[in-house]
């Protein structure tokens, strides 16, 4: 993402121009908007027009429109990302408070205003606009006969690729099926490494699986480059990392990006970052239940007594459309920062943070014990979004 221009006013109302620049992009975009907002973007109008002979006819006209949000769709797959509103700026082509749908474009800009900058939207700008957080992770989590090749971005997990092949069980004294079905399962799976991850942008190709079938999925794939001469494969060899995961399904990805190993290869992704993050949670809850929160009031009342070491919380609960309780949530992690506690916004996209999704949204572990807190009967694992 590319910043033009910010114009933040004092009372933290104002505008910022941005080019999205990269498919990621559109999901921060989506991340900024908010029903209310005002944007302006070029955008495709068909127009009907009529000719001095009094025939009718209708062009397709590219013009600049300013509307007013009121519904937004995201596509995370295809990272396309449509806004709807009803238009507020005089226009030769659209009438004032007409409907229109914008599909924001890449590398064309858009102006977004809002009444109220917060600082979690600012501070997601920056990070958009901050090459350094587009470091990025690929990964291939495998078992037999089932592969999924994925892209681990800052920001989301995303399914580039699955593949399925049957293979059939071993039989005693003929083995050749089987063989010949996991050749062709091995080079299914080559042909979409090769297809879907871009190795001048990432930096580490995770292969994952259970028991050995990454070793021989790697033996394979790399005999198979030497015997074709695969220069793209054979000059990234050194990116590739085995680790351990219990399944070849998307979820066993967590595992993967848990392992040591590759912690610290990664220690400066932020995907990595999360993880460990909600690791280091889930093993506290287990150790020391009475330093481990999640549920807002709880994370609250922890907040008050100023015992946040580290907060998580997903970016979900940002996109809140009730201004009153976003501006909870935002509070919360300007209070924990002014309190030097750590915070960590998880990706409602990532493999972790569907899982912090699963513990309200919102979770945090304590410098010390607040025994007190974590007897009182609230039932905050059924607190509201």
């Amino acid at each position: 993402m590319k910043l033009v221009r910010k114009d933040v006013e004092k009372d933290n109302a104002g505008q910022v121009t941005l080019i999205p620049e990269e498919p990621e992009d559109m999901w921060h975009t989506y991340n900024l908007l908010q029903v209310g907002d005002s944007l302006r973007a070029s955008t495709i109008r068909k127009v009907q027009t009529e000719s001095a002979t009094g025939s009718v006819g209708s062009n397709r006209i590219r013009t600049t429109l300013t509307l007013c949000v009121e519904a937004i769709d995201f596509d995370s797959q295809a990272c396309q990302l449509r806004v709807k509103g009803t238009n507020i700026q005089e226009n030769e082509y659209v009438k004032m408070g007409a409907y229109h749908t914008i599909e924001l474009e890449p590398n064309r800009p858009f102006t977004l205003a809002k009444k109220q900058w917060d600082s979690v939207v600012l501070e997601r700008i920056e990070q958009a606009c901050d090459p350094a957080w587009s470091a990025d992770v690929a990964a291939v989590v495998m078992h037999e006969g089932l592969a999924h090749v994925c892209l681990v971005t800052p920001s989301m997990t995303l399914t580039r690729a699955k593949v399925e092949v049957n293979i059939p069980r071993k039989r005693k004294g003929n083995c050749s099926q089987h063989d010949r079905a996991l050749e062709r399962f091995y080079e299914q799976v080559i042909q979409a490494i090769q297809r879907h991850i871009n190795f001048e942008v990432v930096k580490c190709v995770l292969v994952a699986s259970p028991g050995f079938v990454r070793e021989q999925f790697c033996d394979y794939m790399f005999q198979q480059a030497v015997k074709t001469d695969n220069k793209l494969l054979l000059e990234n060899r050194s990116k590739f990392l085995q680790v351990h995961s219990s399944s070849g399904h998307k979820y066993a990805l967590k595992e993967a990006l848990c392992d040591p190993a590759i912690t610290s290869r990664l220690s400066d992704t932020k995907a990595a970052g999360e993880v460990k993050a909600l690791d280091d949670f889930y093993k506290m809850l287990q150790h020391e239940p009475d330093r481990a929160f999640y549920g807002l009031k709880h994370v609250e009342k922890a907040n008050e007594a100023m015992a946040i070491d580290t907060l998580l919380i997903s970016d979900e609960l940002f996109r809140h459309q009730d201004v009153a309780t976003r501006g909870r949530y935002v509070k919360l992690v300007d209070s924990v920062r002014e309190n030097m506690g750590t915070v960590r916004i998880f990706s409602s996209l990532h493999v972790s943070g569907e899982q912090l999704g699963q513990l309200t949204g919102v979770a945090a572990i304590l410098r010390f014990p607040l025994a007190e807190l974590s007897d009182q009967e609230d039932e905050s694992s059924s607190e509201e979004d």
